[in-house]
């Protein structure tokens, strides 16, 4: 038995779907992302295939017969129906020109199998027509050989080797030029390849490249991330500050309401000493006392009053202290919120670098 020897002979990187077999309408994802899609050729059985494997599981596994046909239905999008797989396969390319070059590859592959299905058929003719010819050519010998004798014989044995060589020399003539027709094919197919290697030893390398590079961004992320979070703590305790500056405003507050009913009180007994005042003109003295009483009773209210306005200031400092502290806070969580959303885009990127290589 030979050896089965299937290599690629195309390769791109397409997103894979497959009709949805309950409604045969939808598209459902094959595959998460762009993933690679090859057409193979089996030297040994002398037929092409379409393969795709993403991580461990093969999704494509299609081989090309000529009644197949690969459709465009969008300047990013083809597909193909594989009935021996009983599904429709599409193939979506992330430019035209992509598309194009896969559509133009479809389209040879299929001509070639069909030239190489056209082949087998001869073949199989040629063998049934000469199996046939000899089964014919059989009992006339036989008959000759018992009229003509030995001579006759080895006549018409000789004129039958004779056509039967002619035969073979002209089918070896044929199959050397399909050949050598073959042979220079296979020639442009295997640089074709060459070419498609060296690009994707290119791409290997620049991918190499950019996963140093996301490498280090993803170093210099952590250090920043360090930074923010250290700037938090900072934060916090600027929080805890603010907390404390709340319950001294609290306390401010309570004052406030303790000294302003005393004024009120105060207020009161004033009101009452100068009724007293006209109402009992002959204690003079007294009055005079309570005036005075009045006097230093006011000076305290002037006092308190000046209190009250230095603890509202006092509070109102505090609220604006308090306002500003807040405003900063927001801006640094904005801030913050930022980086670690770039952070987690940037740790995607990286796991799906990781996965494609």
């Amino acid at each position: 038995m030979g050896t089965k020897i299937e290599f690629p002979i195309f390769t791109t990187r397409a997103h894979v779907f497959q009709i949805d077999p309950s409604t045969k309408k939808n598209w459902v994802p094959a595959s998460k992302q762009a993933v690679t899609v090859s057409y193979f050729y089996d030297s040994t059985r002398n037929s092409y295939r379409i393969i795709s494997v993403d991580g461990a599981k093969v999704i494509i596994n299609s081989t090309i017969t000529p009644n197949m046909t690969f459709t465009k239905t969008s300047q990013k999008f083809g597909q193909w129906a594989d009935s021996r797989a009983n599904t429709v396969f599409g193939l979506g390319f992330s430019s035209e020109q992509q598309l194009t070059k896969f559509a133009e590859k479809f389209q040879d592959i299929k001509e070639a199998a069909k030239l190489a299905r056209d082949r087998s058929q001869e073949k199989i003719e040629t063998s049934s027509n000469h199996s046939q010819e000899s089964g014919r050519e059989t009992p006339s010998f036989t008959r000759a050989s018992s009229i003509n004798g030995t001579d006759d014989e080895r006549a018409s044995h000789g004129d039958s080797a004779d056509a039967h060589l002619k035969s073979e020399n002209d089918k070896l003539k044929i199959a050397l030029a399909q050949s050598s027709s073959s042979v220079k094919k296979w020639e442009t197919e295997l640089q074709t390849l060459r070419e498609s290697n060296a690009r994707l030893t290119s791409a290997l390398q620049e991918s190499a490249a950019s996963v140093e590079h996301w490498k280090k961004q993803f170093s210099e992320c952590e250090e920043e991330n360090d930074q923010l979070r250290n700037k938090i703590e900072e934060l916090e305790e600027q929080c805890n500050e603010i907390n404390k500056e709340k319950e001294r405003n609290a306390q401010l507050n309570r004052r406030l309401q303790e000294l302003e009913s005393e004024l009120q009180d105060k207020e009161l007994e004033l009101e009452d000493l100068r009724k007293q005042g006209e109402i009992i003109p002959q204690l003079m003295t007294e009055c005079e006392s309570v005036s005075q009483k009045l006097q230093a009773a006011e000076r305290k209210n002037r006092d308190l009053e000046e209190k009250v306005r230095t603890l509202r200031t006092d509070v109102e400092e505090s609220k604006q202290r308090q306002n500003s502290l807040k405003t900063e806070l927001k801006n640094f969580l904005d801030v913050l919120d930022g980086k670690i959303d770039e952070l987690h885009d940037f740790r995607q990127g990286l796991s799906k670098l990781g996965i494609d290589n």
